[in-house]
């Protein structure tokens, strides 16, 4: 790394292998991500300034950890409003809560001063025989299919970690002393908003259906913000055959020459694309002869053990996607299968707690919005579907049209229950519905009672060889404190169901 002149700007620096000494930094949020740039950029020689609106014990206690290194915090909802007055800024780091009206952002953004996100600064900072980047984003399937990806390469031999949205922040993945050498990397929208420099070896958008739309201002934004992923690819953009919004990003973005579009179906393939024949997944994209053959990755068999009844089509396609990752970064088609094969769901992602009287529960809780749950939906074919919460607008009216013949019956949580009955009501009178009782959820022992009731009632609801399904289309903060406590709820509900258990 070569030094850089003192007083030089920040984008005026030369990168890869940033060197940010002298660097008078603004670091907005003291999350996971904001705690590790402070770290990183301090250890290197910067001036860091870090602010947050919250002013919690726990978060001071983690503060004084780096105050002790020079690290200055200011916490507190007063410093949310402007810049700071006493002192010059050079570059604001911010956190990927913070929306791009934030006042301070503004007020950064007119002073001409760079607004990063962590990920931009690690791009920067990563030398330049640093790992290579696989990048994923997506409505949903992202946590998935980078934790799939992470199984492939690791079976392939490789030094190799998931991060950014899930496991490390990307500047400590990409900073590592002992040195990785591929970062797979899920990024959400946020983080890709106040992302110019990504320059992935390979990336893919896995769908495109409306979700923080007030964040980013409209459904347009929110597309655009994903399709960053795609600038500066080097190997491929990865794209879903049926949704043309991600083909239109792919044909929309700035690569790096000789880049390939890669699509991805559920049905045969052709020609540059990964898809499945007589249930295997095939590559017909990287190999030279893609134009009369296939390679075959893997088989549907080979997923099965990710759910009860085989692996549904959004993990089928998740799959994919990872698959074609690796086969961008050149890994075997061996590696692909057993990576696949190792690979387990984590926890609240289509998660399959227990068989019992032959009833398959399973905890889908991180299905927040329609989109992801009608793909969790469609991976059975009798569904007790344990839904509702805060829809925050959506249109559930295309998610009950499309999966009414899978519905054995509708277990609804929630204090408003009124966007599920009208949908329910208009598509699907003829399945029972039972509305759970809100009643006093502000404690532990009230939600603990409003789940046990959910699932007693999808209990007598189902018969052998239907699935309870926990897969809300609707955020938990009506009722539980987030999305994980109401899926560790419901399997703590399960374990308490008397029965035999296969």
């Amino acid at each position: 790394m070569t030094a850089q002149p003192a007083g030089l700007a920040a984008e005026e620096r030369s990168w890869p292998g940033l060197d940010v000494s002298g660097l008078r930094i603004l670091v907005t949020g003291f999350g996971v991500s904001g705690y590790a740039v402070a770290d990183q950029t301090m250890q290197r020689g910067a001036q860091v300034l870090v602010i947050d609106g919250a002013d919690a014990p726990a978060l001071r206690e983690r503060a004084q950890i780096l105050e002790v290194l020079g690290v200055e915090f200011r916490l507190g909802a007063e410093h949310l409003l402007a810049l700071p007055q006493d002192r010059t800024i050079d570059l604001v780091v911010t956190s990927p809560g913070w929306r791009p009206d934030q006042p301070l952002l503004v007020a950064a953004q007119a002073a001409g001063i760079p607004v990063w996100s962590e990920i931009e600064l690690a791009r920067r900072m990563q030398a330049a025989d640093g790992p290579a980047w696989l990048g994923i984003t997506g409505t949903n399937g992202k946590t998935t299919t980078v934790t799939m990806l992470e199984s492939i390469l690791h079976q392939a031999g490789l030094r190799a970690v998931a991060c950014g949205n899930v496991g490390l922040p990307v500047i400590e993945a990409a900073l590592d002393p002992e040195g990785f050498e591929v970062l797979a990397l899920e990024l959400s929208s946020f983080q890709l908003h106040w992302t110019e420099h990504l320059d992935c070896e390979a990336a893919v958008v896995l769908n495109i259906s409306a979700d923080h739309l007030d964040w980013h201002g409209g459904a347009e934004a929110y597309a655009a913000a994903k399709g960053r992923i795609f600038e500066g690819a080097r190997t491929a953009c990865v794209y879903n055959v049926a949704d043309s919004v991600t083909r239109h990003l792919v044909e929309e973005a700035d690569v790096v020459e000789g880049a390939r579009a890669v699509g991805l179906t559920l049905g045969v393939p052709g020609p540059s694309e990964l898809g499945l024949i007589d249930g295997v997944l095939v590559d017909r994209a990287f190999l030279a002869e893609r134009r009369s053959a296939a390679a075959e990755l893997a088989t549907l068999e080979d997923l099965a053990h990710l759910g009860p009844q085989g692996a549904g089509p959004h993990l089928v396609l998740d799959a994919l996607a990872a698959a074609a990752l690796a086969r961008a970064h050149g890994i075997e088609a061996r590696a692909v299968r057993d990576g696949l094969r190792a690979y387990r769901i984590g926890s609240h992602r289509a998660q399959h707690l227990a068989t019992i009287d032959g009833i398959d529960y399973v905890d889908d809780t991180k299905a927040t919005n329609p989109a992801a749950a009608a793909a969790s939906l469609r991976s059975a074919a009798r569904v007790v579907w344990i839904a509702g919460g805060d829809v925050k607008g959506a249109d559930l009216d295309p998610l009950v049209a499309a999966v009414r013949d899978r519905l054995v019956a509708v277990v609804l949580l929630g204090i408003d229950p009124e966007p599920f009955t009208t949908a329910l009501s208009r598509h699907a009178p003829e399945i029972p519905l039972r509305r759970i009782d809100p009643g006093d959820t502000g404690g532990d022992a009230g939600r603990s009672r409003l789940m046990d009731d959910a699932v007693q009632a999808a209990r007598t609801l189902a018969e052998p060889g239907d699935v309870v399904l926990l897969a809300p289309a609707a955020a938990s903060i009506d009722q539980f404190r987030d999305y994980a406590e109401r899926g560790d709820l419901f399997a703590a509900a399960v374990s308490r169901l008397p029965g035999e258990r296969a």
